[in-house]
């Protein structure tokens, strides 16, 4: 697929910085085949034609965006991205990958204060120019110090928002730019699908009888990284890790079994469930990595709808959807979106798509 076929004009009105006041506010466009039409989250249980088996990802974001000094004073922000190891045993030295930016050059042996007690020593970089750091936590001195980094990050750390946004994250962000699912701690970015649901929303899908299952995939900055090539088969795809639940793994057989509809919510889900069915046939428990790129003319084994937000343009997340749903559908139904005021990206409103399975052309 070339770059410019995921390439669209989106005003900059459309993009949404704040969330809604409430989670299930949300507008949801609904494409099903060639047709479109305009309903909300909270009509979710209206509008599945017969009891589903959604499943989401219940990765936890933490804060991973630290903001601090060089011995010098400068100021430098650093962006942590994967946690490599644990050093010792009392949780206070860690190994990770990180990201930073300066008024400076970033160099290895490089040393920087977060607090009064947290620092961060830039080792050498991989070969995505990635540092590997080595983070420190001096002993707490009173009862109400962090005993642990991921304390000391809690306490430091700013959520990730989008660039986008154009805006620093507030406390608001700490609980919103989370699903409600949130559980596993190490998302540098939100499963953004999942955040439109709230309990109420649940229970009323639960008591029209939809099953829930969840998978976990830990969202890197990979997911949002630009297409700088003219050929999205030489566009170097991240590797993210996910784990796929016994219990998922049997949901979703029975869902088979049982003529249920598999919907899944976000692109990261459809990631996970179709990466192991392309190696195992189905989707197996366990963990694994993936690094697969989904554009049209992949064969998707699982999911049956899909439930994503409005993404970016020449990005690879609208290349999975154009996938799913068809590159000229998908293109007009992101043209009506525009037309009819529809809000963007992470914080905006959200599509349900179920394509014709001849028609994803």
């Amino acid at each position: 697929m070339r770059i410019d076929e995921l390439d669209y004009d989106l005003p900059a009105e459309r993009v949404a910085k704040e969330p809604l006041e409430q989670r299930d506010a949300a507008r949801l466009m609904l494409v099903e085949g060639g047709a479109i039409s305009h309903r909300t989250i909270r009509d979710l249980p209206s509008v599945l034609p017969r009891p589903a088996l959604l499943i989401f990802n219940d990765t936890r974001v933490f804060p991973c965006r630290l903001i601090g000094r060089r011995e010098t004073g400068g100021k430098v922000e650093i962006f942590l991205l994967e946690k490599l190891e644990s050093i010792g045993e009392d949780g206070r030295e860690e190994r990770w990958l990180v990201m930073g930016r300066a008024s400076k050059k970033l160099a290895e042996g490089q040393c920087f204060t977060f607090g009064d007690r947290l620092s961060v020593e830039l080792g050498p970089r991989n070969e995505d120019g990635l540092f590997e750091a080595t983070l420190s936590l001096e002993a707490p001195s009173r009862g109400t110090d962090p005993s642990t980094i991921d304390e000391a990050i809690d306490a430091l750390g700013m959520m990730p928002l989008p660039p986008y946004m154009q805006r620093e994250a507030s406390e608001l962000d700490r609980e919103r730019y989370q699903t409600i699912f949130a559980e596993h701690r190490g998302a540098v970015a939100a499963p953004t699908a999942g955040l439109h649901f709230s309990d109420a929303l649940l229970e009323e899908l639960k008591l029209a009888g939809h099953r829930f299952a969840t998978i976990t995939l830990h969202v890197g900055l990979g997911t949002f990284r630009p297409v700088k090539v003219d050929d999205l088969d030489e566009h170097p795809m991240h590797r993210e890790r996910y784990y796929i639940p016994e219990e998922t793994a049997e949901a979703i057989a029975s869902a088979r079994e049982e003529g249920r509809e598999i919907l899944s919510v976000g692109t990261t889900v459809t990631r996970a469930l179709e990466a192991s069915a392309r190696e195992h046939g189905v989707p197996q428990a366990g963990a694994a990595t993936t690094d697969l790129l989904i554009q049209p003319g992949f064969e998707f084994r699982v999911i049956d709808a899909l439930l994503t937000n409005f993404h970016l343009p020449r990005s690879t997340l609208l290349a999975l959807v154009m996938a799913f749903g068809g590159i000229e559908t998908i293109r007009a139904a992101y043209r009506m979106a525009i037309e009819e005021k529809y809000r963007f990206f992470s914080y905006g409103d959200a599509m349900l798509i179920r394509p014709d399975r001849g028609a994803r052309k």
